[in-house]
């Protein structure tokens, strides 16, 4: 391997180390993405979880053990160490390696993290997929809160004066994204509220769908027409939220006119009829039946279900079940379910512009006008 890079580096412009530095990145990269693809098949056969941990926290190892041959190859454990003893770090380069190996840190463990809580917790059924997300993106923010601040320790001794300076530059920073800080300050406030979660079925403002993912800055969901909709969180919150699958179970309500002529309670007790034996809706509650008003051609009824672990599918073919149930029943029944239609009638004596008694009128006074004509021309003669 040796003589294979000595002679790779005999190229101009080349050198060992970079040589090396790229083959310790290929292997690395190219582990965590193979490690990836085998915890992913492997998620639904049966493999047990501590082994599934155990091969992340090797990666993890091994990104770690990469980052330390990466430092050697370049030979900055001396600079690194003095830049770490003394923070005066006279060296700019030395600090910018130790900033990266901070990072490079982090980011191993948020993803071993990561990987631990999905395991662990996703096997329990009392914690939530929402609540796996709060856990692991508040160890993110907490663990990159801390590699920041000895970041910024790398870089200066006097705290004072950057804290003054940090604030103006909060300043700053606050006015100009003072949409995407509201938006990350909202998801914090979701999370905990906790409004909906992974996999309800919500209606936020004119959207309606499946929420299928919720971070710090926004919110997404599925539409039923296969549209995927991301919301920013403090429209969310500031917008009215219609949870329809929070208690498992969900209302469904049909309105159907009866003819005058049908007694409300009767057409009511036929209704429910129809509508107790049907597959898609739940027996308990039982559906029920109430006279809503008054209509200008029918008594209008509303036929109420209940249907469990709703969704907009078995809402609809609730809804389908329901309609086909009752228009079946009243037709044997002979329960007519009227169209409009408008009676037109008159009073006694009244005077209807178009009826009869105006066309009299109309008729006596032609008469007189023509009686009153043939007397003039008689005159002239």
């Amino acid at each position: 391997m040796t003589g294979h890079l000595s002679s790779l580096a005999a190229l101009p412009g080349v050198t060992v180390e970079a040589l090396a530095s790229a083959l310790v990145v290929a292997v690395v990269v190219g582990v965590r993405y193979l490690s990836r693809q085998w915890l992913a098949s492997r998620r639904t056969d049966g493999t047990r979880s501590r082994v599934r941990v155990a091969v992340s926290g090797g990666v993890t190892a091994l990104t770690a053990l990469g980052v330390v041959t990466f430092v050697g190859i370049w030979g900055l454990f001396e600079p690194l160490g003095a830049a770490y003893r003394d923070l005066g770090l006279g060296s700019l380069g030395g600090e910018l390696v130790l900033s990266g190996v901070l990072l490079g840190t982090a980011y191993a463990l948020t993803d071993f993290i990561g990987r631990v809580i999905e395991e662990f917790a996703g096997s329990r059924a009392g914690i939530s997929e929402h609540q796996r997300e709060i856990v692991y993106r508040l160890t993110q923010v907490s663990l990159y809160t801390v590699v920041g601040l000895t970041m910024i320790t790398l870089f200066t001794e006097n705290l004072g004066s950057l804290l003054v300076g940090a604030g103006f530059l909060g300043i700053v920073v606050g006015m100009a994204a003072r949409q995407t800080l509201g938006a990350v300050l909202s998801g914090f406030v979701l999370m905990f509220s906790r409004p909906f979660e992974i996999g309800d079925w919500v209606e936020i403002g004119d959207n309606s769908g499946i929420v299928t993912q919720i971070t710090v800055v926004n919110t997404r969901l599925q539409t039923f027409d296969g549209e995927h909709v991301m919301l920013p969180n403090d429209e969310v919150s500031s917008q009215p939220i219609v949870n329809r699958t929070r208690k498992g179970r969900l209302r469904v309500e049909v309105e159907v006119g009866v003819d005058y002529g049908v007694r409300p309670k009767r057409a009511a007790d036929v209704a429910v009829e129809a509508v107790d034996d049907l597959e898609a809706v739940s027996a308990v509650p039982s559906p029920q039946v109430v006279v809503k008003r008054f209509a200008d051609s029918s008594v209008v009824l509303g036929v109420r279900a209940w249907i469990d672990d709703p969704s907009a599918r078995r809402v609809w073919r609730a809804r389908t079940a329901m309609i086909d149930g009752v228009h079946e029943v009243f037709a044997r029944e002979e329960i007519e379910i009227p169209f409009p239609q408008r009676t037109v009638s008159r009073r006694e004596g009244e005077v209807v512009a178009g009826g009869s008694e105006a066309s009299e009128a109309s008729e006596a006074s032609e008469a007189s006008e023509t009686d009153l004509s043939a007397a003039t021309d008689g005159g002239g003669e």
